[in-house]
């Protein structure tokens, strides 16, 4: 642990650089290769999808021969695997969304993909069951009556804590992309499901930084909202440039204090006390080279653990006289000064 705190990241995060107007522009990094990165990096866990972890069309018996072939790596190389998501978005019975699908056949899918993503969970010695609804929306509003299809929700995940009594299920959400209109936009869109749920103390939520920033919110608030609830049980950090895609930059590159307001969030709530992982969602840039590809990667984690070191160097005391006195402009100018480098 690097100042009370363990990294992760996705196999994702290293990639080729394609992007909706481009081609792939690096080789492909072999996945050993991305587990070398991992430990070269400092990082402690891999985050996983299903599909990362193992070919889920695999006969069942086969399928689980195979994760626990990857349970022995990750073993060997000293690493865990943070949590598993099942990739319900791009198989063709997805289309229509999948937990909230108008087509039952559909919805059985959902089930189905889910409750193995539960069981390769478990065999690689995680708890943590994340669910991004990428396309659980609509395009169309009519199309779908959100009444029925938040109760949708509900009965998936529902599904997953019968199908398991130890799992626990992570919202992640997000407003839009690749849906026009989500359902459940935000943490507290979910963190309202949650207490609807057949055991509410194991669900809660993992937060991205990005997610937060498309829905106009600001993200230390997000996190500081699941941590009332005692729900923060995962992050995604990454930073964005507007209200536009999700772009998953690196941590701190575009807005430092914004940055630095989720670090002292996370810092002085102990987060991490119990296990939870500061994992990273970032992409390289789409310009650099295969050698360089995962530069992203080193640099959010060293920001975090400047920031760290920030937050550490508040004075709580002359925070607080500030506060007392009303005196908004200067803590700010404080604030800023801490993050310029000021003793």
């Amino acid at each position: 642990m690097e100042k009370g705190f363990r990294f992760s990241f996705g196999p994702w995060n290293i990639h080729e650089g394609a992007d909706p107007f481009g081609p792939p522009v690096r080789p492909t990094m072999a996945f050993s290769k991305k587990l070398e990165t991992l430990k070269e990096l400092g990082f402690d866990a891999m985050q996983f999808h299903d599909d990362d972890a193992v070919d889920v069309t695999l006969p069942y018996p086969e399928m689980m021969r195979k994760v626990g072939e990857l349970k022995k790596v990750l073993d060997d190389n000293g690493l865990a695997a943070e949590f598993v998501a099942p990739r319900i978005w791009e198989d063709p019975r997805t289309v229509d969304g999948v937990i909230t699908a108008n087509d039952s056949a559909c919805r059985e899918y959902a089930l189905e993909r889910g409750k193995k993503s539960v069981d390769i969970a478990h065999a690689l010695g995680t708890d943590r069951l994340v669910l991004w609804p990428a396309r659980e929306g609509t395009y169309i509003r009519e199309s779908k009556d959100p009444v029925v299809s938040i109760q949708r929700f509900i009965d998936w995940v529902n599904a997953m804590l019968a199908h398991s009594p130890t799992i626990r299920i992570l919202g992640e959400m997000k407003p839009n992309e690749p849906m026009d209109m989500a359902y459940l936009p935000t943490t507290g869109h979910f963190l309202a499901l949650s207490y609807r749920t057949a055991d509410p103390n194991r669900v809660g939520v993992l937060i991205e930084s990005a997610h937060c920033i498309l829905a106009g919110l600001d993200p230390s608030e997000e996190m500081g909202t699941a941590i009332a609830h005692g729900k923060l049980w995962g992050v995604h950090l990454n930073d964005q440039n507007g209200l536009k895609f999700d772009e998953d930059k690196a941590f701190g590159t575009v807005d430092l204090r914004r940055a630095f307001n989720q670090v002292y969030v996370l810092r002085k709530n102990g987060y991490g006390k119990n296990g939870e992982y500061v994992g990273l969602d970032v992409k390289a840039m789409r310009t650099q080279p295969f050698e360089l590809s995962t530069r992203h990667l080193a640099n959010s984690k060293a920001i975090f653990l400047k920031l760290v070191d920030v937050v550490d160097r508040v004075d709580e005391a002359k925070k607080s006289a500030f506060i007392s006195a009303r005196d908004y402009e200067g803590l700010e100018m404080y604030i800023v000064d801490l993050l310029m480098g000021a003793p």
